[in-house]
């Protein structure tokens, strides 16, 4: 006999989790299945930025100029490994066919809906748990370093405007005045207010996981190998045996391709980008905010327990073994932002696989008559958008439908690939 829930998560990342609890609160019976403990995917290690500002795909068409060198340098921002090339081949190609005029617009659209509704979800999502406190809500800089850099800087600015996302120009001295330790290299940034920072990614999981229990929420570890749609639900088969469900919801990042496959025959071009962290213990005073670097294209996150460096991106697949000098490597990229050189006394680095699609959208749907639920395909931005995708699935695995003051589900639906 196969165990048996309403419906059964697969995924215990940030994603799932966010959305295990708004189906709980919605009267359900809920039961989230992983192989590891909850939150020890990628979202354990994410850069901790609620990144809605971030409306425009990671690429663009410089990518066919910046080819040669994604393949030669190993430790550059945006790296494919070559022995992966003829793996990742077919997704770069249809990632250059979303750079069209048309479909880059509709892409910006989608990340935009999403981003400008995701504050506003994270707020109602933490304060519905008691733990606000969770999220810094005191905005983001992006800072640039090069005297030619500046039409870079004003284009971008001009660009986010048009999107309505809220921009400021400071100059470098209003960046030393809230930022003292940045170093006199600084010529100036794009300050984005309604952006934050959370102090600890993984304790906010850890919250939401708890909140999710006390709401009935049951979380089992175990590997799911194989999924398909029976009469009365969906069946999935475990390492542990079988678990039947009413719905069952694929959020498991990365690794929801074959599962989404197995149950709606769609092979969905679902890639990894892989991402790498370094975390700096003893620099939590650096800074007051997220800084990015334009020129050295990182991030550095302020959090309780250190200082997190993170963002940059390799295309290698979930097989390979992680490339920790990646991870060094942003201690390096930081020299030279700092009056004083960050310490990497008691460092520890990570890597992660971040799941993307080549439009830079996530699958957000409800397919199969409404058996199967999809929300996976973030990229990096699962932290930012989970909140919102949780309240999406939530009116999705009720109605079907969307529901006014959310983003149209549209733009993410699978039919689309």
């Amino acid at each position: 006999m196969a165990e048996r829930a309403d419906i059964a998560v697969v995924g215990a990342g940030i994603i799932g989790v966010a959305c295990a609890l708004q189906l709980a609160r919605q009267g359900r019976q809920v039961v989230v299945i992983d192989q590891q403990p909850p939150g020890m995917g990628a979202s354990y290690g994410n850069a901790g930025h609620l990144a809605t500002e971030q409306v425009f795909p990671i690429a663009d068409v410089s990518i066919l100029k910046r080819l040669p060198a994604m393949l030669i340098d190993p430790m550059g921002p945006l790296r494919l490994d070559w022995r992966y090339l003829p793996r990742a081949l077919p997704w770069f190609i249809r990632l250059l066919l979303n750079l069209q005029p048309a479909r880059y617009r509709q892409t910006v659209a989608g990340l935009r809906a999403l981003n400008e509704t995701s504050l506003g979800a994270w707020q109602r999502l933490l304060h519905s748990i008691q733990r606000p406190a969770l999220l810094r809500e005191d905005g983001s800089l992006l800072v640039f370093e090069r005297a030619n850099s500046r039409a870079a800087i004003d284009a971008l600015q001009q660009r986010m405007q048009q999107q309505n996302v809220p921009v400021d120009f400071w100059s470098a001295e209003a960046i030393r005045k809230v930022a003292p330790q940045l170093s006199e290299q600084i010529r100036g940034g794009l300050f984005f207010p309604s952006t934050g920072h959370f102090l600890d990614p993984y304790t906010a999981l850890c919250e939401l996981v708890t909140a999710a229990k006390a709401s009935g929420v049951e979380f089992v570890q175990r590997q799911v190998l194989d999924a398909r749609v029976a009469d009365l639900g969906v069946t999935l088969v475990t390492d542990q045996g079988l678990f039947a469900a009413n719905q069952v919801l694929i959020a498991c990042g990365a690794h929801s391709a074959k599962l989404t496959a197995a149950l709606t025959g769609n092979n969905v071009p679902l890639d990894t980008e892989r991402g790498y962290h370094l975390m700096l213990p003893h620099e939590q005073q650096r800074l007051p905010f997220a800084v990015t670097s334009l020129e050295r294209k990182f991030i550095m996150t302020p959090m309780a327990g250190g200082l997190r460096l993170a963002g940059t991106v390799e295309f290698a697949g979930l097989k390979r073994p992680a490339n920790m000098d990646r991870a060094w490597q942003l201690h390096r990229l930081s020299k030279g932002l700092f009056r004083e050189e960050l310490s990497t006394e008691d460092a520890t680095p990570w890597m992660g696989f971040r799941p993307s699609l080549p439009d830079s959208l996530p699958i957000i749907d409800r397919v199969c008559d409404g058996k199967v639920l999809l929300a996976f395909g973030h990229q990096h931005l699962g932290l930012t958008q989970a909140a919102v995708t949780a309240e999406m699935i939530g009116h999705l695995a009720e109605t079907g439908t969307g529901e006014p003051g959310l983003p149209s589900v549209h733009p993410y639906r699978l039919e689309r690939f």
